[in-house]
């Protein structure tokens, strides 16, 4: 199957790593130059094509990663009917998408920058015709989850796409408390990349309140620490700012 990324930014990038050694690539962009540094980056297996100068899309399967903004601009440039739509356009809705593209299917997609290590948590929703084409696609980047509504999509995208955020501000925070308590620098790092890494088996397998369960014994340090956290409003923050997030995908 030959893909068609319309769009060059960190999340095609992220995508094609995971998809390159599988699949024919196809990247449509407005600027040559910064084409051909991604098409360097991996070695010369892209074929580039430039927006401006129009994109036959009969029969393609389009991966749509630019900017939810330039929707409008980037749609007409497109001609013939695509066979499938990928959208990673955070807060578009498939009517959005159907007026602008003419296409058998479409459907929304949010990965996120685990791509690039093919440890994305994918979220899908849309055309259920194309669901399975979709997420075979998607999982050469990591897992897929389908949603039956874009309602349900939209709130789940406030976790997993901006997720690594706020899980990089946790990891960077927990750095540099550490360190200021004296551990140097690059071994506190190395102690929370070996943290995180450690967790996600534990999360596999056992439920978040039960694993904090398990390292907190009564009166010891680990029931300090949290005291902190819920003293500082840490757990209602989270929730806020995933009712922030996701209001944000509706504007």
């Amino acid at each position: 199957m030959k893909l068609t990324f319309v769009g060059n930014g960190a999340m095609a990038k992220a995508m094609i790593e995971g998809l390159v050694n599988s699949y024919e690539i196809e990247v449509i962009g407005k600027d040559m130059d910064k084409l051909r540094a991604l098409n360097a980056v991996f070695e010369g297996k892209l074929s580039l094509g430039l927006l401006q100068e129009g994109v036959d899309a009969t029969g393609k399967t389009l991966i749509l990663c630019v900017k939810p903004h330039a929707l409008e601009a980037v749609a007409p440039h497109f001609r013939g009917e695509a066979h499938g739509l990928i959208s990673v356009l955070a807060g578009t809705p498939l009517h959005a998408l159907q007026k602008a593209f003419t296409c058998k299917h479409f459907i929304r997609a949010m990965p996120n920058l685990a791509a690039a290590h093919r440890a994305s948590m994918t979220l899908l929703t849309g055309d259920v015709a194309f669901q399975e084409t979709a997420q075979h696609l998607l999982q050469s980047i990591g897992k897929t989850h389908w949603l039956g509504t874009e309602k349900e999509f939209d709130i789940a995208m406030a976790l997993t796409g901006s997720g690594p955020a706020f899980l990089a501000l946790v990891a960077e925070a927990l750095c540099d408390g550490v360190v200021r308590e004296g551990l140097k620098r690059e071994d506190a790092t190395l102690l929370v990349r070996g943290l995180f890494e450690g967790f996600a088996p534990l999360l596999r397998a056992n439920h978040p309140a039960l694993i904090k369960e398990a390292v907190m014994s009564p009166g010891g340090v680990t029931a300090a620490g949290l005291g902190v956290l819920e003293e500082r409003g840490v757990r209602s923050a989270f929730m806020e700012t995933m009712k922030k997030t996701y209001e944000k995908t509706l504007k």
